[in-house]
């Protein structure tokens, strides 16, 4: 039998792998000195660090790992191998790539420098507490991007998703709904234990930023148009779309709501690089249209290419504008 390289699973591993070392930096280098955190299991791990020294990454696999196994028995298969790959290498290279690891290998030769006094306590991070904004920011932003390196080649941290899903599973609560549930609990628990409310403040500003980068890194800027035309030239203005746009076009009947005429509205989706041609063609041809812009978060259809978003086994496909 011949040995068949499956070079797409590699790639993927690679870029989960890529993203693990984003992951650690932005957890061990920014977050955990200040016990900063937008919530999941490293977030947990942040009280059992500080308070009894167990190393976050450690935790993060000890809480994974009961976790997958819940949610294989309650939810299914559908976690999948890159699931557990993704929950064992982030865990992992959090502690591998501290800053406390790499002097101890002699990658970082002095220590001292990311070495901070504050009053009786000793803190190591890549930034003096003076720039713990700058902290804060950075963190998020780098575990954002990690995020969405990983949920891009196909993987997952595991972590909250896993109670997320069982939450939508059992009660039928939206996904949204339930990371705001599970990320807000985490958050409030470690400000409680940590009696400072500074952290909640900081927990939902990483929360917000590493969510939105998450998005931007694994899906994307959103480039794609809605519009809506109301002319007295639709037939017109339709024929110059699809002639020298190339982008169908659908009609709607409407009756307006002061007039009570009957009126036809064209409705169409477009690429960002188009609407100024599109606009120049409703301007030239009926300068007094009524003309509605709007963001589109997704299109799936003819003439758009296909983008796929993958989660252990479960596979999402979704199609954008080319």
């Amino acid at each position: 039998m011949k040995f068949k390289i499956n070079y797409k699973a590699i790639k993927d591993y690679l870029g989960m792998t890529f993203g693990a070392v984003i992951f650690a930096v932005a957890y061990s280098w920014f977050l955990i000195p200040y016990k900063m955190t937008p919530g999941g299991v490293g977030g947990l791990g942040q009280i059992f660090y500080h308070f009894f020294g167990v190393p976050v990454g450690l935790f993060m696999i000890l809480i994974n790992i009961p976790l997958f196994i819940i949610g294989i028995i309650f939810i299914g298969k559908s976690f999948g191998a890159k699931t557990f790959f993704g929950m064992f290498i982030t865990s992992s290279f959090t502690d591998l790539l501290s800053l406390q690891s790499l002097a101890k290998v002699g990658i970082i030769k002095d220590l001292s420098k990311y070495t901070h006094h504050v009053g009786t306590s000793e803190i190591i991070a890549f930034l003096p507490p003076s720039d713990i904004m700058l902290s804060a920011i950075t963190g998020a932003v780098l575990l954002g991007m990690a995020l969405g390196i990983i949920f891009r080649f196909r993987g997952s941290t595991g972590g909250t998703d896993i109670p997320v899903a069982l939450i939508q599973h059992k009660t039928g609560a939206s996904i949204g709904k339930g990371y705001w549930i599970v990320e807000s609990f985490i958050i409030f628990t470690v400000g409680f234990v940590f009696r400072d409310p500074k952290i909640i403040i900081f927990g939902y500003i990483n929360l917000f930023i590493s969510s939105k980068i998450a998005d931007l890194t694994s899906e994307g800027l959103p480039y794609v148009k809605g519009v809506f035309i109301m002319s007295k030239k639709t037939e017109l203005i339709k024929n110059l779309i699809i002639k020298e746009i190339a982008r169908g076009v659908t009609i709607f009947k409407g009756k307006g709501g002061y007039s009570g005429e009957d009126q036809d509205i064209l409705f169409c989706v477009l690429s960002r690089n188009q609407v100024s041609r599109l606009i120049d063609i409703v301007k030239m041809n009926d300068p007094s249209a009524f003309f509605i812009l709007t963001d589109v978060s997704d299109v799936m259809g003819d003439g758009f290419k296909m983008r796929k978003l993958e989660l252990g086994n479960k596979k999402v496909e979704k199609k954008n504008d080319a």
